[in-house]
């Protein structure tokens, strides 16, 4: 039997909101069919959300946040997933509003756990997590409305965030030509590192204009940003083209026209990545481990933390100062 082990918890009891390391035991984590020995998870924009008083995601007290983890199974009533059998589970709930990745075990339902893909470690499959399965699930998306790398570049927003980083890369190893947008002019050279050729500025890609199309530019776009930058992306990008949406750091509102729909053919397409269907998650994150697989993934991209250095990466990452993405270790 497990030792009590180290785990980051919030909690709001009345007007007051805590968040720290406390020590659980496997007692405390919710009912499910498999618990899993956590390696690895990751920071995650709704993870630094689910650390906040307001926030506005997490939606049980006391919670361990972390939307993702990647570990091997200690214990299962599941046939599909035995005792040592490395696993992935993340999205559905974990973290927001049942006991997610930030702690030494977990506890979930067996339907939301798969294994591990052949061609990725635990650590791996966390310096992508749900932003590089964002990034990823967009990329396959787009491709199914016709996206091919002779159709034109591909814009990127956000660039040198954790969705932003992977999808460049993606889209680099699969033949693609990238554009990236960013507001961090010292970041140009790792977004060329990464495989983008043409870079714009944050001024750029979210500039207003008065007129409902601009020239076209875009074969496609990844957008986790929103706001005035899927605007932008809206007037410009080519006939028959796609923009995958995934977020809204840059506003929720989106001010636009039709014209790019019924002019252009344009294509808007809602990513979401919480409750994707078990078969397409299965089928995204093995393309994940083989011809998606970013290289430099470990070497650039990802950077790591322990829980005692958690609370400052989760900070950051509301502050918008993270590069990629940044994996939690679990173990020593």
């Amino acid at each position: 039997m497990p030792e009590p082990f180290d785990a980051f918890v919030v909690n709001k009891a009345d007007d007051t909101f805590t968040a720290g390391l406390r020590q659980l035991s496997l007692a405390d984590l919710p009912p499910g069919e498999v618990t899993i020995r956590v390696e690895y998870s990751s920071v995650n924009y709704k993870d630094g959300l689910a650390s906040t008083s307001d926030g506005r995601v997490a939606r049980a007290y006391p919670l361990v946040p972390g939307i993702d983890m990647a570990g091997v199974v200690e214990a299962s009533q599941d046939a599909r997933f035995r005792p040592g059998d490395a696993v992935i589970a993340q999205s559905y709930d974990i973290g927001v509003a049942r006991h997610g990745g930030f702690a030494g075990y977990a506890r979930v339902p067996a339907n939301w756990v798969f294994s591990l893909p052949e061609g990725l470690t635990t650590r791996e499959a966390m310096a992508l997590g749900t932003a590089g399965f964002t990034a990823a699930l967009s990329i396959v998306t787009l491709e199914e409305h016709g996206l091919r790398p002779e159709r034109g570049p591909v814009l990127v927003s956000g660039a040198t965030g954790g969705v932003g980083s992977v999808a460049v890369s993606m889209l680099a190893r699969l033949g693609y030509e990238v554009a990236a947008s960013t507001g961090k002019a010292a970041e140009h050279e790792y977004l060329r590192s990464l495989g983008a050729g043409d870079i714009l500025s944050r001024e750029e890609a979210s500039a207003k204009s008065d007129r409902p199309l601009d020239r076209e530019r875009w074969a496609a776009c990844i957008d986790p940003v929103g706001g005035d930058t899927l605007a932008y992306m809206l007037r410009t990008t080519k006939y028959g083209g796609a923009i995958a949406s995934s977020g809204l750091t840059g506003g929720s509102a989106l001010q636009t026209t039709v014209f790019p729909f019924i002019l252009r053919a344009v294509s808007l397409v809602g990513i979401d990545t919480a409750l994707t269907p078990m078969p397409l998650r299965q089928r995204v994150w093995g393309r994940m481990a083989k011809d998606m697989k970013p290289q430099r993934l470990s070497e650039s991209i990802a950077r790591e933390v322990s829980l005692d250095t958690l609370p400052g990466a989760l900070a950051a990452i509301l502050r918008g100062e993270v590069r990629g993405r940044t994996v939690v270790r679990l173990r020593p």
